[in-house]
Parts: C-alpha cells; structure tokens; sequence
C-alpha cells in the first residue's frame, strides 16, 4: 500500500494543470488588542506582524505545486502596487506568472484580515468584480491558446470567486477547446456562472454555493434532499462527479454509475479547526490530481476531504504538504 500511494504521488510530477480564474493576495495584519479607543468604541489593534499569502485560484495554483506537479495560470490582475507584490509573492513560491496579463482598468484583489489577540477584527476587501471587457477577455484567450500550444496539459481547473475573471466568453471558449484536445475540466463555481458549464469531470460547489445556484433553500441538516436538484444538473451539463462540500460534515459524493446517479456520504473527520479559509481550493487540487492519475471516485473523494481537514487544523490560507497527506493516507 506504500509503495503504491509513493509511487502515485511521484507521479504527479508529469501532470501540467492549467488553472483559470481569480488570484488574490490575502494580508493578515496581526497584532494584540489592549484598549478600546477614545475616538469610536472600537477595540485599537497595535500591530506586531504582517503578512501576504496567495490566495483565491493562485492558492490552488500554490497547492498543485505543492503536490509536485505543474500549475500554469491564467488570469488577470491590476497593474497597480498589490499586482506586483502579488507577482513577487507567487514568484518566490515558485509559481509561473508568464500567462498572467496585467490591465490598467482593473484592481488587484486584496483581502485583508485584521487579527487581534488572535480573533478576527475586521476584513477589508480592495477589488474589481465587474466582468473583464472584450479586449482583456483576447488577452486572456491569447495566453490560455500559448499555454496549451506549448504544454502537454493533463487538466483545466475553473476556480471562480465572482470576481470577474471568468466570463460565459471564456467559458464556452474552454469547453470548446477542451472537447478538441481531449482535456478535462474540473470547476470551483460561484453563483454568476453556476449554470454555464457544460462535459465537466469534477464540479465542487460548497453547499451555500449549491443552494445559491439552484435558487432553493434547503438546509444542511437535510442535505440529501439535494438529490433531484444534483442529478437534473449533472444530466442537464453533463457532469461526471459532483462533490457538495459541507464543512465539518465532510463531502456528499454523487456520480454516474452506467445509466444511474449514486450518492454517497464522505463524513468529515474530527480535527482541531483553527481557520477553514482555503480548504476548498486544497480539495479541488488534490480531487484533480487523484482524478486524472485514475484513482477511484470514493477514494479520491475520502483523500480530498482528508486534505481539506488538515489545512484547517493551521491558521490562514496554507497549501496542502505532499509528504503530510501521504503519510496520512498511509
């Protein structure tokens, strides 16, 4: 069993992973909280640390990485002070920016997190959400058409936080694109595009993503009245595998099984929560990888939720650590 899951691991080496969608960079300023100030009832943070992480679509890119094989991204950020910090940043993890275009009439999203005495304060967000215009949508189109001329791609991951990045234009371009090279897709959605993908192998909506895209209010403890509403969607875009992820209550799996939809409940396991921020990017990232290295749709999905865990149990937005996961799975 180790040799197989090393040798698996090792493998992920020759997979080149195209991701699209919005990268961020997310600012956590820490510090300690001793007095509430006389201006505004409001408690003074006195600030003892900063830090920048990727985050968004460049935190999948960063997990891809991290599990050695070769993310390429393509996106678009301001050409503005946080786009060159946010180019600096995913550079020094070692990450390619070649096919990232940066634009005048956009903002570089930047989430910032006020921390004092380690409690969240406050969070600012600087970004531009309205969709990317003709003219960077070519841009975009022009690096994802290199990027594929001249690597053998194994995946295409959507990654998409309404920020604007990604576009029905991109979209039917991919998935057109994708039918003629025989690659597969695998998508992060949110709610402005959730209907607008079509052939797709893994869709991973979290469950409150769910319920937006489908317009219905069902609660989490009845999750699997999600049933009729999933399997109309996985006929009507034709998906292969649908993960709804529900937080500590783990991944409800539905696939299609010769002419029939299977569900199936991947519980969460017990782990010391400390920030959740990211765990979904890391379960989209190691999902592609389980998925087109050809492990089972069950263990692929119990491996991600593992991994999904164990970036929670760390605070901030952090990748998944290859050697943790595999000696975990072991």
């Amino acid at each position: 069993m180790k040799t197989r899951w090393k040798n698996l691991f090792d493998n992920f080496k020759k997979n080149k992973i195209i991701i699209i969608g919005d990268i961020m960079m997310d600012t956590y300023i820490m510090g300690k909280v001793e007095r509430i100030s006389p201006e505004a009832p409001v408690p003074v943070v006195d600030i003892e640390e900063k830090i920048n992480k990727l985050g968004g679509a460049a935190n999948v890119a960063l997990n891809i990485f991290e599990l050695g094989a070769t993310p390429i991204i393509c996106s678009i950020i301001g050409k503005d002070e946080r786009g060159f910090e946010l180019d600096d940043l995913l550079t020094k993890n070692g990450l390619i920016t070649n096919f990232i275009y940066k634009s005048n009439n956009r903002k570089t999203t930047n989430k910032i997190r006020i921390i004092g005495n380690n409690t969240q304060m406050l969070r600012i967000d600087e970004e531009t959400k309205n969709d990317i215009d003709d003219d960077i949508f070519l841009r975009l189109k022009e690096n994802i058409i290199y990027a594929v001329a001249n690597n053998k791609i194994d995946a295409i991951i959507f990654q998409d936080y309404d920020k604007g990045v990604i576009t029905k234009k991109i979209i039917d371009y991919i998935m057109n694109l994708s039918i003629k090279r025989k690659i597969p897709i695998f998508v992060d959605p949110k709610y402005r595009n959730f209907n607008s993908y079509k052939n797709i192998r893994i869709f991973k909506p979290n469950f409150n993503e769910l319920k937006g895209g489908l317009n219905e209010e069902i609660y989490i403890e009845k999750y699997r009245e999600i049933n009729p509403f999933v399997e109309k969607l996985m006929k009507d875009q034709n998906i292969d595998i649908f993960y709804t992820t529900m937080g500590n209550r783990g991944i409800y799996l539905s696939y299609k099984d010769k002419d029939k939809i299977v569900h199936s409940h991947i519980e969460g396991e017990k782990r010391s929560v400390a920030d959740v921020s990211g765990a979904g990017d890391t379960v989209m990232s190691v999902a592609t990888l389980l998925n087109i290295n050809g492990v089972d749709i069950k263990e692929t999905a119990r491996i991600s939720n593992i991994a999904g865990g164990m970036v929670c149990e760390k605070v901030g937005v952090v990748p998944i650590n290859k050697n943790d996961l595999l000696n975990e799975i072991i």
